[in-house]
């Protein structure tokens, strides 16, 4: 066996939400996606860490926009990732497949503190990593906080699932616009100069300075994220 290649896989919040209903949390989708992570991590030599955001129950500029200062309102949509790390957490074990919640806010009775020596040790030794509260500062979104812990750990690449129905970087919104193309593969320079919206710019100047490709897919469909994690061609990879 060759030795594991390290992922970030970045999933919004909403993923864990079902559309068909009013819930929060959607104990089925997360326990179907948490299935898919621990029985990749069983077939195939893979470190694995996720970084959650929190938007299916609070958005931090949802409230600045409301009047509410910025900054608190994005200590609230940091807490929210941290329920949703525990829900991913709980179907991960109930799976067999031994997971640890790092959390960049302290709260030492719920998670472990980020530190980066003890992620990596924690990969090392098989266990899937959940990143909550991105980087503990506001005005950062979760896209940008995955870029960061990615190239912190040294992953080879960072998984962006989308949960929208669009499978990859197209030429413009297929949902709007039924001529739009999807790109196989695209370079940081052409989602930046084209403003492809892929992640947020902050998040995609970073990756391309650190030279960390990001793949594009749709992470509601089921199996996707097993091909993904296996290395196959889907959706759109940026590099």
């Amino acid at each position: 066996m060759g030795e594991a290649r390290r992922l970030v896989l970045k999933m919004s919040g909403e993923a864990l939400a079902s559309s068909a209903s009013d819930e929060t949390i959607d104990a089925a989708v997360v326990e179907r996606i948490a299935g898919e992570i621990a029985q990749t991590l069983q077939e195939l030599p893979i470190q694995l860490a996720v970084m959650v955001g929190g938007g299916n129950i609070w958005r931090g500029t949802t409230g600045a926009g409301a009047g509410m200062d910025r900054a608190t309102s994005d200590a609230m949509g940091m807490l929210g990732t941290v329920i949703n790390a525990l829900a991913l957490q709980d179907a991960l074990e109930h799976n067999d497949q031994p997971t640890r919640v790092l959390t960049a806010v302290h709260m030492a009775e719920v998670a472990e503190p980020y530190i980066r020596r003890r992620a990596i040790r924690h990969l090392e030794k098989g266990r899937v990593v959940i990143f909550a509260a991105g980087m503990g500062n506001p005005y950062f979104t979760t896209d940008t906080s995955a870029a960061l812990r990615s190239a912190e750990i040294e992953a080879e690449l960072l998984l962006k699932g989308t949960h929208g129905g669009v499978d990859g970087v197209y030429s413009a919104d297929p949902r709007e616009d039924p001529s739009a193309t999807r790109f196989d593969e695209v370079s940081f320079m052409d989602v930046i100069a084209k403003d492809l919206r892929v992640m947020d710019l902050t998040a995609i100047t970073f990756c391309k300075d650190n030279h960390l490709p990001i793949l594009v897919f749709d992470l509601m469909v089921p199996g996707n994220l097993r091909r993904a994690l296996g290395g196959e061609r889907i959706g759109t990879l940026v590099r």
